[in-house]
């Protein structure tokens, strides 16, 4: 390849300024121009003991092509041309073989150099170099920022060069890090002024002086904890706390017996206060107890006391103390009149007793439908929920009792299964419940009438066993002396010895039997001779 005339000068690779060096000057033709060699260029090692291949080295080279030719210029190929053998120079980095034809305005193939080259901070200094007095070589300032400073040596192939000062850095980052510290501090003030508030309830809960004033009802439902208890207190606004209320109850040696139920208590009262007055069985609101042979109404006990019926006990429960202090109940001829009027499936009634309980007397349609036990009824209630919530409860007792499914083993319904356990539960004595109701299954089928006083005395509301013969001559559905077959409906509670007894009769061949002991024992005949044996032994013991 030929060097023409028209190709610019090439920049010389020396590490001089060229200021110490006379050349021609650069009007005439054939003169030769150089340009002060960058220092990051190829520098010959052996310069110092061959000025003249240094020169021959130095001479203009570049591997930069002219404006306006494809032909690349090398460094091997500027060498060629002048008939010099390149030294074999030691290179840090191997430069890459240009290629060998580029396409694009020069500009974009370019570098610009720059006026005043630096020389390398790793290269040896140049002995053409003056320096200070004392000959030691005098590091320069740093130089100004130049637009190719970012880039390493030999043609920027090394890293990028970071140009703030390495003494700004950590100051910069100290700046970012005081306020990230200062939100910490602040979260972490925060945090703790929250916990302490939540230790200082934990360790002292709030608490009400006194025992508070009003009437409020509160309930307590099956299973409920003593937290679970707290919480509906403090809802009611009865005590100020929750965790108050569990401490207060872990003092007391009784805090744990807190029943199910409804509870009349105060506003604002002291956590202690809300525990005993919980404890206090006056404090109880809509619990009433169910005994066995218990019937609706009242009925004449000895002298001149009355027994509660059912209808009464569940108006009791009924009643609410208002704020000031004055009852309010919902009254036994409300419950009888809706218990008459009411259709009784909407009062619970179940699906296997609806026959027997719409033939009956509206009055006493629901007999023998509330088993014994305790129910609780809310406060406050009308006679239909108070009602309802007490018949349903019953049914459930008496059908896990098995009346629906062992009933039929004795060829009757349930309901009518019911009818023989009350009968049982007023004739006699638990010890005798199982021969009692043999002795009513024996008389159905043959037929023969039961003659039972208890069904005489009961629409006379008398628990006594004993009748006149003007009472067992009054014609009425429950008088077995005149009639065959079982009462309409039962005559009282049945209890579940009773109606166990009514679902598994002994077994025996017995119609017959009297009350023959003073503990209320029954002598048991199976013809009539032996019953009138029986009646004359009761008589000398004064019994019968």
């Amino acid at each position: 390849m030929t060097r023409g005339s028209e190709r610019p000068r090439l920049v010389p690779m020396s590490t001089s300024s060229g200021a110490d060096r006379e050349h021609p000057t650069s009007g005439g033709p054939g003169a030769e121009h150089r340009i002060p060699r960058r220092s990051r260029g190829l520098r010959h090692p052996g310069a110092e003991s061959a000025p003249t291949r240094r020169r021959e080295w130095e001479t203009p080279t570049t591997a930069l092509s002219a404006p306006g030719t494809d032909e690349p210029d090398a460094v091997t190929d500027t060498l060629a041309r002048r008939g010099a053998n390149p030294p074999e120079v030691p290179s840090r980095v191997a430069l890459p073989e240009p290629p060998r034809h580029r396409t694009g305005p020069a500009e974009q193939r370019t570098r610009p150099v720059p006026a005043r080259p630096e020389r390398a901070a790793w290269a040896p200094a140049d002995p053409t170099t003056p320096t200070p007095a004392g000959g030691a070589a005098r590091r320069s300032a740093p130089a100004a920022r130049r637009p190719d400073d970012d880039l390493d040596v030999l043609g920027g192939l090394g890293a990028p060069r970071s140009e703030e000062p390495a003494d700004d850095r950590p100051a910069g980052r100290r700046r970012m890090v005081w306020p990230i510290v200062a939100a910490v501090l602040v979260l972490a003030l925060a945090g703790g002024a929250f916990f302490a508030r939540d230790l200082w309830g934990v360790v002292f809960p709030p608490d009400f002086d006194g025992p508070g004033s009003g009437h409020v009802v509160v309930q307590v439902a099956d299973g409920d904890s003593t937290r679970d208890i707290g919480e509906s207190l403090v809802t009611a606004g009865v005590v100020a706390s929750a965790r108050g209320f569990g401490q207060a109850a872990e003092d007391d040696p009784r805090g744990r017996g807190i029943q199910p139920g409804y509870y009349d208590m105060a506003r604002q009262m002291s956590a202690a206060g809300a525990v005993g007055r919980m404890l206090d069985p006056a404090s109880r609101l809509g619990r009433l107890e169910v005994r066995g042979g218990t019937q609706l109404d009242d009925t004449a006990g000895v002298g001149n006391a009355r027994v509660p019926g059912v209808l009464s006990l569940i108006s009791e429960a009924t009643c609410v103390v208002e704020d000031s202090g004055q009852r309010r109940c919902t009254s036994v001829d409300d419950l009888r009149r809706v218990m008459a009027t009411t259709d009784p499936a909407q009062l619970g009634v179940p699906d296997w007793a609806l026959d027997g309980v719409r033939r009956a007397l509206p009055e006493r349609r629901l007999e023998g439908l509330v088993a014994p036990g305790t129910y609780d009824v809310r406060p406050g209630a009308d006679a239909a929920s108070a009602l309802t919530t007490v018949v349903r409860t019953s049914a459930e007792t008496l059908e896990a009792a098995g009346l629906v499914t062992k009933a039929a083993a004795n060829d009757v319904t349930p309901y009518q299964a019911l009818i023989v356990g009350s009968i049982a539960e007023r004739e006699g004595i638990e010890s005798d419940f199982r021969r009692i109701t043999r002795v009513v299954y024996n008389r159905l089928p043959i037929p023969m009438r039961l003659q039972m006083d208890s069904t005489i005395n009961y629409p006379l509301d008398r628990q006594t066993l004993l009748t006149t013969p003007v009472d067992r001559a009054a014609p009425g559905p429950y008088n077995t002396y005149l009639n065959f077959g079982l009462p309409p409906t039962p005559i009282g509670a049945v209890s579940t010895p009773a109606l166990t007894a009514a679902l598994s009769p002994e077994v025996g061949g017995w119609v017959y039997f009297v009350k023959c002991e003073k503990d209320g024992a029954s002598c048991f005949a199976v013809s009539p001779e032996e019953h009138d044996a029986n009646r004359r032994l009761a008589q000398a013991r004064g019994v019968y």
